[in-house]
């Protein structure tokens, strides 16, 4: 019995290891996608290298928590977020003075690289590299 418990906090453990940390310092500066999957969609996409490199898009995230996201040197998305655990909760202020509530899922995060991804039909999976730090 001792053993089958001791096997199962090992095993929670680890899996809680592997979620990686996300924090506003680590998110801090400006990451430029280098590759968007719609892993949901019918047939699953991902947009070639070619059409990433013609619009530049990019996140960029403030150490007050706000975001912005520009594609094809215009702003697409801006808003605020909240972290909680490996999400980013983001509320993005829309043109009308309403929000929209979403949630961005990081799966990776390094000094460099991060991948995040929403769920759902219209779900998509971005990975970027980072631009700049402030």
């Amino acid at each position: 019995m001792k053993h089958s418990f001791l096997l199962l906090a090992v095993a929670l453990l680890f899996i809680t290891a592997c979620k990686p940390s996300v924090s506003t310092s680590a998110l801090t500066g400006k990451w430029k996608y280098v590759k968007v999957e719609h892993p949901n969609a019918s047939p699953p996409d991902t947009m070639r290298k070619a059409e990433l490199d013609e619009v530049v898009p990019y996140i960029q995230f403030t150490p007050e928590m706000k975001f912005l996201i520009v594609w094809g040197g215009k702003f697409l998305s801006h808003g605020t977020f909240t972290l909680d655990g490996g999400n980013m909760n983001m509320v993005e202020k829309l043109p009308d003075g309403k929000t929209r509530n979403f949630v961005f899922t990081v799966s990776e995060l390094t000094e460099d690289k991060i991948i995040f991804e929403t769920i759902g039909v219209d779900g998509s999976k971005v990975t970027a590299l980072r631009a700049s730090k402030f």
